[in-house]
């Protein structure tokens, strides 16, 4: 009987740890500072991927490397949003490094020169902190650096113009660690036509792109559509086989007539195509008030300095735009975000969506809460107060891009 009362009281007992274990926390019921706690919590256990991000265009153009320097990327740095202190107080893991190639290299030449000189500085990066960073090229790679306590540096090109005229350097670039490719930027290119230019070069995408889409495709390489234009979008997404995603694009639901950002029928057919939308942060991208007073205060700018005779170069010009901008800066909070994310998440589901900041890209536009790569346990917060779980949050990060990803793979050859 003793026996019988033992066993009882270990089962009663282990059926409470387990209950314990597998209990859901309801976020929304906790106070701002536990939400914010259970945030870091998360934040630093699992996986943080952010599909785009400007470092090596900012190094680039910081010139350290024409007399051999190596950016110090390892200690905290007062410029920019993202270092190595930065990354690993936001708990982030792999922030994809941008091969960022200016629209004007399309018309003056030396785009994959540019491409190779900023993939060499990432490389150095890595080389020089072998103990602290790491390439990755893959979904295991990164969850291999993790366990390593690595930060993973994956790398995508930004702007098609890369490859020139060549399609042999799709091969070439992947060869070279390059996992995705955003097909156009600022203007039209070879491949398709960009958002931001209203020429229509191709009407959508060109003969060129649909082969470029398709070696992608073999390759296992990541066809990224933001920055395409509409028409350019839904030619891809009837060219590709493989999944798509917008690695920094914001919903257009919040910013009508932007149509840099993805619209509700574009999100639906990349869902479709069983993709993601990796949501970006600036300002003018997630608010549209954010946006109108940003043009307000370049039309204010531009009118100043025609009445004044004077340039965006002189000195005087530059002290007074800087007071006035500081007097009449907009501001947009984190939890605008949230609530793009929150968007595709009731449009097409939580398995679409996921996080592409654009840090380095967007200047001082980046909402309150969100100024740097330090901040992600802020927007986890924001949406655990919303009523995302832990498990859904965990598919934001990283999972969902991670399924995608190794969809993407798995369909090539």
């Amino acid at each position: 009987m003793m026996r019988k009362s033992i066993w009882i009281v270990l089962g009663l007992g282990l059926l409470m740890a387990c209950s314990a274990k597998t209990e859901k926390i309801d976020y929304t019921k906790l106070s701002e500072e536990e939400v914010l706690a259970e945030a870091k919590k998360i934040a630093h256990e699992t996986i943080i991927v952010d599909g785009h991000m400007d470092l090596p265009f900012r190094m680039y153009n910081l010139g350290n490397h024409l007399n051999g320097e190596v950016y110090d990327f390892i200690n905290r740095q007062t410029e920019g949003n993202i270092d190595y202190v930065r990354a690993k107080e936001g708990g982030l893991d792999a922030p994809f490094m941008a091969i960022y190639i200016p629209a004007s290299y399309q018309e003056k030449g030396g785009a994959k020169v540019l491409a190779d000189t900023l993939i060499m500085m990432v490389e150095r990066l890595v080389n020089t902190w072998p103990d602290k960073l790491a390439l990755a090229k893959s979904p295991q790679e990164i969850e291999e650096n993790f366990k390593k306590g690595l930060l993973s540096l994956p790398m995508g090109i930004e702007n098609g113009a890369a490859i020139e005229d060549d399609i042999n350097n799709l091969q070439y670039f992947f060869d070279r660690g390059i996992r995705y490719m955003t097909l156009t930027h600022g203007k039209d290119n070879l491949i398709g036509d960009s958002s931001y230019d209203t020429a229509r070069t191709n009407n959508g995408l060109s003969d060129f792109g649909k082969k470029v889409v398709l070696e992608m495709n073999r390759l296992g390489m990541i066809v990224d559509v933001s920055h395409v234009d509409d028409k350019t979008f839904f030619d891809v997404a009837e060219v590709s086989k493989a999944p798509l995603v917008a690695t920094h694009s914001s919903a257009r639901h919040f910013t009508p007539g932007f149509e840099r950002n993805v619209s509700d029928e574009i999100i639906q057919k990349i869902a479709e195509k069983k993709g993601m939308v990796m949501i970006t942060f600036g300002g003018s991208f997630i608010d549209q008030g954010y946006a109108a007073a940003g043009d307000s205060i370049r039309a204010h700018i531009q009118e100043w300095l025609k009445t004044n005779n004077l340039t965006m170069q002189d000195s005087a010009a530059q002290a007074y735009i800087k007071a006035y901008r500081a007097q009449h800066a907009p501001t947009v909070h984190v939890s605008k975000i949230a609530e793009h994310i929150d968007h595709v998440v009731k449009l097409v589901g939580i398995d679409y969506v996921g996080l592409g900041s654009d840090f380095d890209g967007v200047g001082d536009s980046l909402p309150e809460g969100m100024k740097d790569a330090s901040m992600y346990p802020n927007l986890i917060a924001e949406l655990l107060k919303m009523g995302y779980s832990r498990e859904d949050i965990e598919k934001i990060c990283h999972k969902n891009f991670f399924r995608v990803w190794n969809d993407i793979l798995n369909a090539a050859g």
